[in-house]
């Protein structure tokens, strides 16, 4: 008998394993899908919260509040990881030197690009709903999933499956049938939201490949994001004026708006967790196919909190069929499509 016989057959084994998971092959766990449900669920009542904020008390000062989000999200890892109750990092060979004294500089400047596509990620993000109306606005969003596809390719070599590709497919058509009754072009307008789209791919598709390279977990690249975005922001707001404007502003001390800006950075801290868990435990695709589906939530309770939208037989076929795409994407992840 040959000794080599078993060696080849491992060999072989792993081989396929990895040709497998190079194809894109990937069973999403019930831990996966825990995962992308609370993703939707602070996702839902994070909107609501902050459309509170600016809206119903007509808080002038939307990059204070992301300030103050990210400066809660850095106390608390601080706290939490000073008392050794979570880890920046996996119990892995790669992870091991971050454990020990918060996160080492040199992963810091890995982490850097990370960064600086979160940076673009929000000032697009901000600047994409100002020139476009709103049905156009969601219609050229939601092609985002296509551009993450390419993005998943071109930065971490990701393959999908032909079904997969057919949900995506089906999304992009119905996000262009529910838009159809008002495709007035706007060059600006429409620029700006396909360049944020784009920077929204670069940015999760990176959180893909940074959380795979390393060694650092969810609360470790959320650290990262914080030390070295958190400045930036900070300076932001102090040279634009908006510090100033925030602290003049005439409702600060009414107590509803203190509650409502609190609890809006609380959930924010637990969406981005669950953005970071879900784009490195499941993928960059998966995490925009549950920004799609969170959508139905949010017009569901957006409804009731602060009104409805006119009623339109196309548009809802269109949000019929994106949230069909939706969910085929999810059935053939969860069945290993």
């Amino acid at each position: 008998m040959s000794p080599t016989l078993p060696i080849t057959a491992v060999s072989a084994s792993k081989a396929m394993r990895e040709e497998q998971e190079k194809k894109g092959n990937n069973r999403m766990t019930p831990r996966g899908a825990i995962v992308a449900l609370s993703y939707m669920a602070f996702a839902v009542l994070l909107v609501m919260f902050n459309k509170a904020a600016l809206s119903s008390y007509e808080f002038p000062c939307a990059n204070v509040i992301t300030v103050m989000q990210m400066i809660l999200s850095t106390v608390v890892l601080y706290v939490l990881r000073k008392l050794n109750l979570i880890k920046f990092s996996d119990d892995s060979a790669d992870g091991k030197t971050a454990v020990k004294h918060f996160v080492p500089v040199r992963l810091l400047r890995q982490i850097s690009p990370l960064s600086i596509a979160y940076l673009f990620y929000m000032v697009a993000g901000m600047a994409s709903i100002r020139g476009v109306n709103v049905p156009m606005y969601t219609t050229l969003r939601r092609t985002t999933v296509f551009f993450t596809i390419i993005m998943e390719f071109l930065l971490v070599g990701q393959k999908h499956s032909n079904p997969i590709i057919a949900s995506v497919a089906i999304i992009v058509l119905g996000a262009f049938v529910a838009g159809s009754r008002d495709l007035s072009f706007e060059l600006e307008g429409y620029s700006t939201v396909l360049l944020s789209n784009i920077t929204t791919a670069i940015y999760l598709a990176t959180i893909a490949r940074l959380g795979k390279t390393t060694g650092l977990n969810s609360f470790g690249l959320m650290w990262c994001n914080g030390l070295i975005c958190g400045p930036i922001l900070i300076l932001w707001t102090l040279l634009s004026g908006e510090l100033n404007m925030a602290i003049n502003f005439e409702s600060l001390h009414v107590l509803g708006f203190q509650v409502v800006t609190a609890l809006s950075c609380i959930i924010a801290f637990c969406l981005n967790y669950t953005i970071f868990l879900n784009t490195t435990l499941n993928s960059a695709l998966t995490q925009t196919m549950c920004g799609n589906l969170k959508d139905l939530g949010t017009v569901f309770f957006g409804w009731i909190c602060f009104g409805g939208l006119p009623f339109d037989w196309l548009n809802v076929f269109g949000q019929f069929l994106g949230f069909l795409g939706s969910g085929m994407y999810a059935y053939c992840t969860l069945k290993g499509k």
